[in-house]
């Protein structure tokens, strides 16, 4: 005897800080997700920056950590050209590395918009002079 298929819908809230997220639906009734992309930067990759060579370079493996209220909510790591993409519910989130003896990264506040994804590019200063 064969036993019947059973479907399992799970509802899931999402919640950050304690607070509920409101999600914002596309045409067709799916939820928009909404996050972060760019590219994180290093530099002076020289000493002496001159017009025949960029001054700055693609950070890649840097571990970006995304936070609010002293709680990790998100992390991900760049890409080979510096680039990363990472999904967050809405909201004011600091941004550090995951190495915290290395330098931070700039700027140190990323906000997140309800139903999209919003540029923010990060740079690191490496202190050469």
């Amino acid at each position: 005897m064969q036993r019947p298929r059973t479907q399992t819908l799970t509802l899931v809230a999402l919640l950050a800080g304690g607070a509920l997220s409101l999600l914002t639906l596309d045409a067709g009734g799916a939820p928009k997700p909404s996050g972060l992309y760019g590219q994180v930067r290093r530099g002076p990759i020289t000493p002496v920056c001159t017009a025949e060579q960029p001054c700055d370079a693609p950070a890649p493996g840097v571990t970006l950590v995304f936070s609010r209220a002293g709680r990790e909510l998100g992390r991900t790591v760049t890409r080979e050209d510096g680039t990363y993409r990472i999904r967050l519910v809405p909201g004011v989130y600091g941004v550090s590395r995951a190495l915290k003896t290395t330098r931070p990264v700039e700027p140190q506040t990323a906000r997140v918009r309800l139903g999209r994804f919003a540029r923010v590019d990060f740079s690191i200063d490496t202190g050469i002079r």
